[in-house]
């Protein structure tokens, strides 16, 4: 059984191309690019669902044109139209970014001020700005924190918890 905290997610099917079932697929995170794991996953009905990349190519530095095995026609893709796309957390892990990890990896885990304690869990990353964000869902609300460098004093991956230093005013609204 695929589960969420697996997952992480890389981006949003679009429309169907053409009429041999192509799909748009509009990414923030070009891992699925990688050929040891060579499917994308779609949540269907509550479910999580590996399909098969049988082949992409890419239109343009964030949207890329996906075949899908067994899938051969644009209404045997429709039904994946506008799905969020996640990608398997092992497979971004054994290939690591210079910088350690990207941004990504860190969903799922909490996020911790110096000062003022717990903010909550990173719920996802939102890489649509120049500058990445993590998305904090707390309450009712949703926080968007900076991912960058500059705030984070440490980070423990075992306990799956980052530990920031945020700049003052950043939590009042």
């Amino acid at each position: 059984m695929i589960l969420r905290g697996d997952l992480i997610k890389i981006g949003r099917f679009g429309r169907p191309h053409g009429i041999k079932g192509e799909i748009s697929f509009y990414f923030t995170n070009d891992s699925f690019d990688n050929e040891a794991c060579p499917f994308l996953i779609c949540e269907l009905d509550g479910i999580f669902v590996p399909f098969k990349i049988e082949k992409s190519r890419f239109i343009s530095d964030s949207t890329a044109l996906i075949l899908l095995k067994g899938k051969s026609s644009d209404a045997q893709v429709r039904l994946l139209a506008q799905k969020e796309v996640y990608f398997p957390k092992q497979y971004i892990e054994e290939n690591p970014a210079e910088d350690g990890h990207s941004w990504e990896y860190f969903t799922g885990f909490t996020l911790i001020d110096e000062r003022k304690g717990e903010i909550g869990s990173i719920a996802e990353v939102d890489t649509s700005t120049l500058n990445a964000l993590f998305v904090i869902k707390k309450d009712h609300d949703e926080l968007l924190i900076p991912a960058t460098d500059d705030i984070i004093a440490h980070i423990d991956e075992k306990q799956k918890k980052i530990y920031v230093e945020l700049p003052e005013g950043l939590l009042e609204y």
